[in-house]
């Protein structure tokens, strides 16, 4: 099993980016997909999640408006367009997906907002 995330970088407040998660080795369309964060000395929290077919989201309230959490089965990836980004977005980005029995989490993408 394999979760690759990827878009993460440096950006100027204000600007956007666009992170990318491909799995592998699991039944991808079963699965809730979730973007996580973790800043240095914070806890992980969850930033976005979005069920099996897509249908349903959640986000959370420090991102909403700012943030739109998609996937497409077909090609096994889960996307967190962000929009508008602070300061305090500057974490370690991490996808997850989870089921009712497992769940997996993949290796993360620093994301830096800074002038």
């Amino acid at each position: 099993v394999q979760l690759v995330e990827s878009g993460g970088g440096l950006v100027q407040p204000g600007g956007s980016l666009r992170l990318s998660c491909v799995g592998a080795g699991f039944a991808f369309s079963r699965y809730g997909m979730s973007w996580h964060r973790q800043a240095p000395g914070k806890e992980r929290e969850l930033v976005a999640s979005i069920s099996g077919a897509g249908t349903s989201t959640t986000y959370a309230d420090s991102v909403r408006g700012r943030f739109t959490i998609s996937r497409n089965n077909g090609g096994n990836a889960v996307y967190l367009q962000m929009n508008s980004l602070k300061p305090e977005d500057t974490a370690l980005y991490y996808c997850k997906a989870i089921s009712d029995t497992t769940h997996y989490w993949g290796q993360g993408t620093q994301v830096t907002v800074s002038s």
